[in-house]
């Protein structure tokens, strides 16, 4: 019996027959989407347009745009990035010199608004989907089915994070890397192209620089090759592949070492595996959200995370896959484990270091799954005009869902908004929403309400002694900020510290919190300000004059009256005259 037009072979593809035609042999079924490439890449910008509009979530985007915004305006960063963390240049544990170049990049382009960064993130997003549709084609799925799942994966919900969220280019960035490795390393496979060994060099190598998930994408190649292509990995071609995809990763791993920021900040080999093995159970909420995106946060964590809809997202899969009765078992067994692999660096995160569940975690690992559910039923057994009206209809209802969701990014209070509302034990959504919250009732109640969830929250002991000055309790607020100083360092706390000195009285302790203060945020003019006004209470004038000097250098506006009423300090007053005194005789 003859497979219909819905099946795949489910054979290996002749290396021969590719190699002498330059390409890869396709059923195109009875139904064609003329030019695929054109309608994907249009379906994912008007999903996407929205976001252009967006401001900063105040989660990590305001910190590599404004306060990296020095950083990113030299062009000799972009060497720099290769030899520092992330978020911080030595204790930081994330290695990701890509991500910090692509902000040098963005800095540079026309515009002083968000626009130019949320426009690269929705072009990174449309890369992907275009070379997505290519991997799928290089994995024998037919033209249309090929077509039905990349636009699903231009228009779905639960990647919108990576999009509309700038920090979120990480992920997409990471993606065009990976993919193009993948487009390359298969053409070399079959083709045997000098050109196309560099370029999957060049691509793996990029990718590795831009995340530590790359470790696993050689691994995945070999899965598409043996598993999903059905081919014989023992070929010279091959062999080429594997020594480049080892030199790539010794490569990235020698350059790693020498950043000073990974032997300050390794996480220890026990805590990670306890915390992998308390992740596990991610997978089910993860597949949830895939098949039936009604669950999300842009702020999750595990245990705020129903697990009822991963549940049934596997019960549908697995009767998906039982109706179809043609299912390639290889291909579906491939899928499952590209899902896992991507999977698995998410799973190894410390909770010490990062306890949310991101969906934009999943922009990788959504290929694997994409490729299990096109061996169900919906892509074996329905006819290609069918497949084409369902797959269209999907597809509308997930971008009215994707839609409505990315305005959670549009801005931070209804950033904070729901993440407090989805994940109601995350102490930090909480004090972030009530930083930002104009209600000074509701504002102190969410602070309190964190403060009982986590008291070694980052920052939580800061924003409770800020409160506590803004309830004209100083001295309270000082064992809070201290407090947060251990545990952070956070430099403004002393500025609210400088007050609590101010308050005791202790006008040398004021001023050596406000030096410390100015030096770590130089362009508050408040502060420099306050510091002038008290090297004046103490009759410090030449460390006044010599800080005015510093404010000037720094192009901080400096209060005309400082040189004034110094000048009228250092004036000595002339001698009274003396007394008239009476003369006796």
């Amino acid at each position: 019996m003859k497979p219909n037009n819905n099946q795949q072979s489910g054979k290996a593809i002749n290396k021969k027959d590719v190699q002498k035609k330059g390409t890869f042999p396709q059923n195109p079924g009875t139904v064609m989407v003329k030019y695929p490439l054109l309608w994907l890449a249009l379906a994912a910008f008007i999903v996407y347009i929205p976001t252009l509009s967006f401001t900063f979530t105040e989660l990590d985007d305001i910190i590599f745009i404004k306060e990296f915004g020095p950083y990113n305006e030299q062009w000799s960063n972009l060497t720099v990035s290769f030899q520092r963390g992330l978020f911080d240049a030595v204790k930081d544990p994330y290695f990701r010199p890509m991500f910090l170049d692509s902000m040098i990049f963005n800095y540079h382009l026309p515009g002083e608004g968000l626009e130019k960064y949320h426009l690269v993130n929705i072009l990174l997003h449309i890369s992907s989907v275009l070379l997505l549709y290519g991997v799928f084609i290089r994995l024998n799925v037919r033209k249309l089915p090929a077509f039905v799942l990349s636009l699903v994966f231009a228009i779905h919900p639960v990647l919108s994070q990576a999009v509309a969220w700038i920090p979120g280019r990480n992920d997409t960035l990471l993606a065009v890397f990976t993919l193009s490795f993948f487009i390359t390393a298969i053409d070399h496979f079959h083709f045997g192209r000098i050109k196309d060994l560099a370029l999957a060099t060049l691509m793996l190598l990029l990718a590795f620089f831009t995340k530590e998930t790359a470790v696993f994408v050689p691994l995945v190649l070999v899965v598409m090759l043996a598993l999903v292509m059905r081919q014989k990995l023992t070929s010279k071609n091959n062999m080429i592949l594997l020594v480049a995809c080892a030199v790539c990763f010794v490569t990235w791993y020698v350059v790693r070492a020498q950043s000073p920021n990974i032997k300050a900040s390794e996480p220890q080999a026990g805590t990670m595996i306890n915390d992998f093995v308390h992740r596990l159970p991610l997978i089910v909420q993860y597949i949830g959200k895939i098949l039936l995106p009604v669950n999300q946060s842009v702020f999750p964590l595990q245990q705020d995370t129903s697990y009822i809809y991963g549940i049934a997202a596997i019960v549908i899969i697995a009767v998906g896959l039982a109706l179809s009765k043609q299912a390639n078992w290889r291909v579906v067994a491939g899928g499952a484990i590209i899902f896992i692999l991507f999977l698995v660096p998410a799973l190894l995160v410390p909770n010490n270091l990062n306890e949310q569940t991101f969906e934009h975690r999943l922009y990788l690992p959504m290929i694997g799954m994409l490729l299990l559910l096109s061996e169900t039923v919906l892509f074996k057994k329905m006819a290609d005009s069918s497949l084409l009206i369902a797959g269209a209809g999907i597809c509308v209802v997930m971008a009215g869902a994707n839609f409505i969701y990315q305005r959670n990014f549009k801005a931070a209070v209804p950033f904070w908004t729901q993440a407090v509302e989805t994940s109601p034990h995350s102490a930090y959504a909480k004090m972030m929403l009530a930083a930002r919250e104009d209600n000074v009732s509701d504002s102190y109640r969410l602070f309190r309400d964190a403060y009982k969830l986590d008291p070694n929250q980052k920052y939580i002991n800061y924003y409770y002694g800020r409160m506590l000055q803004m309830q004209d309790s100083v001295l309270q607020s000082e064992p809070y900020l201290l407090r947060e100083k251990k545990i952070s360092d956070f430099y403004e706390c002393d500025f609210y510290l400088a007050r609590v000195a101010m308050t005791k009285g202790d006008t040398m302790g004021t001023i050596g919190y406000l030096e410390s203060y100015t030096q770590r945020n130089p362009t508050s003019e408040p502060a420099h300000s306050n510091l002038v006004l008290t090297y004046m209470s103490k009759r410090m004038y030449a460390a006044a004059r010599k800080h005015m000097a510093k404010m000037r250098q720094l192009g901080v506006p400096v209060n005309p009256k400082f040189d004034e009423m110094i000048n009228a300090a250092l004036i000595i007053p002339p001698s009274p005259p003396p007394a008239a005194t009476s003369k006796t005789k």
